[in-house]
Order: structure tokens, then C-alpha cells, then sequence
């Protein structure tokens, strides 16, 4: 076959959790900023595409644009070659199967969530200080108009939107985001060639973020640009505009609210329902054999 069957990539994905685990931490903070980054750009280019979309293409469309061009992140996470937390909770299959210690897999959560916020935030910093949240904002007064304020009013209201969901919403988004990627991260695992990962990572990301599914890594971006944006004296009218949603839009918010139940639905999406799951499906009767 021109792709590997799904039992030989349930195997693959032993010796894929075996190097990650053994990664050294130093190489696991470098290449955990890089996925940041990386994600941070699949999330600033989803906002510069959803800026106008809607009013003219119409919210489906908007969402399917924005989900298109969001893929290039796990795009460069898996081709480039980067530490990122939701797919790396694909290691509980050699977990499962008693060829990564536990706490391996733990050492490289850890290490790789605090790495992938540290790249998002990096991004973050340089977005902002590029002034390109500007693009398409009308000045009236010396401030950005409510009405017309381009791809700040974008990235403030995904700020907004996200840190005002109930835990219960934020946690199932996060396990319908993490089942998703993680499938990406399976299609792409099972082609050898660059076009065929690709394609396999592009549909299922996609359609998260099309569906509006929640990813801890993503929001390390979209909840602090929002952040930044809020406090610049530019965006007072916008802010405004949001009433008391935007009282909800602080760091506390952005990890009470929305981090911490993310990453627990995004933990159970990929970790149990793709990665426990493929290996009962596919490994657990070979071991028992």
C-alpha cells in the first residue's frame, strides 16, 4: 500500500513516544517554543483571514477560510519538526504498552506545555509590537473605531469569546479539538511523503477549527494577543464596545476560565479516545497473544 495500515502506525507511534520521552529537556524547551510559535502562526493567520470574512462570504465560509489557513501550524510542527503537547498525548500508546515509562511521558507534558506557552507568547510579543493588528482598523480620535477596527476587533473578540465560556463548554470543545489533531497527527503518520502528511493533517484541522473546538496551544496566543490588545490605550473604544465580557479577558481569566478546562478536554480527546483506544484496537491483543 502507498500508506501504512492503521496497527502499523498504532507500532510507529511506540518508538515516536520512546524519542520523546528520552529527548533531553533542553531540546525539549527549543523545540516546544518552536511548535508554539508555530501554532501562534496558524493563529494569526486565522484571525487576519476572519477579519471581514463573515460580513461578506458569511459565518460558514469565514470558518472554513479560517480553518483552512490555521492547518499551518501543525504543518510546520510535523514537517519542520517541534515539540507540541496535544499531539505528543499521543504517547500514552507506549505508555499502554509498557515501552514509555510514565514518567517520561510526564517529564515531556510538562516540559512541552511550558515550552509551548513560552513560543506562544514570543509570537504574541512580536505580533503586537509589528503593529500588524492594525490592518484594516478605521482611527477616529486618536483611537481605533469600534465599528471599523479591523484585525484588533477580530483578535479582542476571539479573546473575549473564549475566556466567557462555561468550564463545561471549554472542557468538551477541548476533547473535540484534541481527538481531531490528534487524528491529523495519525493521517500524517501514515504517509512517507511530504504531500501525503500534508493532506492528512490539513482536513481534521480544519474542521476543528471550522466547528469552533477549543486547543490549549492555540489559545496560548489568541487569549494574550487579546490581553495585550485590551490594555493598549488604541483599543479603549473597542473594549468598550464588549461591555462586561471584557472584564473576564485578564491572565487569571485566561487560565481559570479557559486554559486549565481545555487542557483537560484536550487530554482526554487525544490521550483516551485516539491513543488508549487505537492501542486496545490494535496492540493489546498482539502483547496478549
Amino acid at each position: 500500500m502507498a500508506f501504512k495500515a492503521p496497527a502499523q502506525i498504532a507500532e510507529s507511534f511506540i518508538a515516536v513516544g520512546k524519542a520523546k520521552g528520552s529527548l533531553p529537556i533542553v531540546k525539549m524547551l527549543v523545540l516546544g517554543i518552536l511548535a508554539g510559535a508555530y501554532i501562534g502562526f496558524g493563529a494569526e493567520l486565522c484571525t487576519m483571514v476572519l477579519t471581514g470574512t463573515a460580513a461578506t462570504l458569511g459565518v460558514g465560509m469565514a470558518k472554513l477560510f479560517s480553518g483552512a489557513v490555521f492547518s499551518v501550524g501543525l504543518i510546520l510542527v510535523v514537517t519542520c519538526g517541534a515539540e507540541l503537547f496535544t499531539g505528543n498525548n499521543l504517547m500514552t500508546i507506549g505508555v499502554a504498552q509498557g515501552e514509555v515509562k510514565a514518567t517520561a511521558l510526564l517529564k515531556n507534558w510538562v516540559v512541552v506545555y511550558i515550552a509551548n506557552l513560552l513560543g506562544s507568547l514570543l509570537l504574541v510579543y512580536i505580533m503586537y509590537k509589528s503593529n500588524l493588528w492594525q490592518t484594516g482598523a478605521k482611527m477616529v480620535e486618536g483611537v481605533c473605531s469600534a465599528e471599523a477596527g479591523g484585525c484588533a476587533n477580530t483578535a479582542l473578540g476571539i479573546a473575549i469569546s473564549k475566556v466567557n465560556l462555561t468550564w463545561s463548554e471549554a472542557f468538551y470543545r477541548g476533547i473535540g479539538c484534541n481527538w481531531l489533531v490528534c487524528l491529523a497527527v495519525w493521517l500524517a503518520a501514515a504517509s512517507d511523503d511530504i504531500i501525503g502528511k500534508i493532506w492528512g493533517i490539513f482536513f481534521p484541522i480544519m474542521a476543528f477549527v471550522a466547528s469552533g473546538f477549543e486547543h490549549c496551544v492555540a489559545n496560548m496566543y489568541f487569549i494574550p494577543m487579546g490581553i495585550f490588545l485590551k490594555a493598549d490605550a488604541l483599543m479603549s473604544a473597542q473594549v468598550a464596545s464588549f461591555g462586561a465580557k471584557a472584564d473576564a479577558l485578564t491572565w487569571g481569566g485566561f487560565a481559570i476560565n479557559n486554559l486549565v478546562p481545555v487542557t483537560l478536554g484536550n487530554i482526554v480527546g487525544g490521550a483516551v479516545f485516539v491513543g488508549l483506544v487505537y492501542w486496545f484496537a490494535y496492540l493489546k491483543k498482539s502483547k496478549d497473544a
